[in-house]
């Protein structure tokens, strides 16, 4: 089932670019270090870096995938679009591959790059951790919570990723659109980016975002900063760029349908069963996301909304399909 949105009117929006160094960079304190290339046969056209800002003690591990046509990445004469995919080393290969699919069936499909955020992990895709740091939004929460890093993680993005990417890694790649793509908490994450920094994305893709979490708050957030519709600014300023107008932004939700509803599995005892429906209920998956989506619409902030549920699939598999219909969904503006 899909629950559309419709369209409101929207201004261009604008870019930022630095120009870099082309072998080892570094940026506003972060330096990138290239691994070694990998063999055409095993990730062609897929290489990594870490990130490390010493005095943060920190290092992303960033994947960066383009397409089979360029012969390389001193390419000219191409334009781009971008996918950010957060959990990177969950989601990155999911998303370079799903592009890469797509070419053969779609030639019509424009020229993408997937910037990959993770981090150097050898036994796990998920920094628990840290990715409760990174993508959580600065919300009063309970006592000894960890601090919020979502709007340093932004920043990083924003300010350093990104100028690095298109001027060091494709220094001669016009780029136009970007979007951004989280799964659970990086759900959360990315609803927060939505309503902090409208204009800093193209495109927003939260995949069934944990929006349960502290008590629902960041519902409340998206009215508190978005409101209900019934008063509007003529002009969606940017949050990031003072006095800059913005094209607003494409949201792109999803759910899976057995995720609050979750079905018994074959060789499952009753009891496990209803302890794991508990458990699963207790999320209200299906009843936050569609709240979530008619905040937005009501809003009238974004250009297009749209709501996607996926019968049949709980929390973890609609990662992946929410990649697959979300480019669709991204490529098709």
């Amino acid at each position: 089932m899909i629950l559309r949105a419709p369209n409101f009117p929207a201004l261009a929006r604008s870019t930022v670019s630095d120009k870099l160094g082309s072998n080892m960079a570094s940026l506003n304190s972060w330096s990138f270090t290239a691994f070694p290339p990998f063999p055409a046969t095993v990730l062609p056209n897929y290489a990594v870096w870490n990130a490390t800002n010493e005095s943060m003690n920190l290092t992303y591990q960033i994947g960066v995938s383009w397409p089979f046509e360029w012969e390389s990445r001193e390419v000219t004469n191409k334009t781009a679009l971008t996918m950010y995919v957060t959990d990177g080393n969950a989601y990155g290969l999911t998303a370079a591959e799903n592009f890469k699919r797509r070419k053969p069936v779609d030639s019509a499909q424009p020229d993408s790059v997937v910037v990959t955020i993770g981090y150097p992990l050898s036994n796990n895709v998920y920094d628990l951790g840290r990715r409760f740091i990174d993508l959580r939004p600065p919300l009063p929460g309970p006592e000894g919570d960890p601090p919020s890093g979502a709007d340093d993680f932004i920043t990083f993005i924003n300010g350093t990723l990104r100028p690095w990417m298109q001027n060091t890694v494709f220094p001669s790649v016009t780029f136009t659109r970007d979007a951004l793509y989280g799964h659970s908490f990086g759900g959360v994450f990315v609803v927060y980016a939505l309503i902090a920094y409208p204009g800093m994305f193209d495109t927003y893709l939260a995949a069934t975002p944990t929006m349960i979490w502290n008590n629902g708050s960041l519902l409340d957030e998206v009215t508190r900063r978005w409101g209900t519709g019934c008063l509007q600014e003529p002009v969606l300023a940017c949050a990031n760029e003072t006095g800059t107008t913005v094209k607003k932004p494409a949201v792109f939700i999803t759910y899976g349908s057995a995720e609050q509803f979750p079905p018994r599995r074959r060789t499952e005892s009753e009891a496990a069963f209803q302890e794991r429906k508990a458990l699963w209920q207790s999320f209200k998956q299906t009843e936050v996301t569609h709240e979530l989506f008619y905040r937005i619409q009501g809003s009238q902030r974004a250009r297009d909304v749209t709501l996607k549920e996926y019968i049949g699939q709980d929390h973890a598999g609609v990662a992946s399909s929410t990649i697959g219909d979300g480019i669709g969904y991204f490529v098709d503006w």
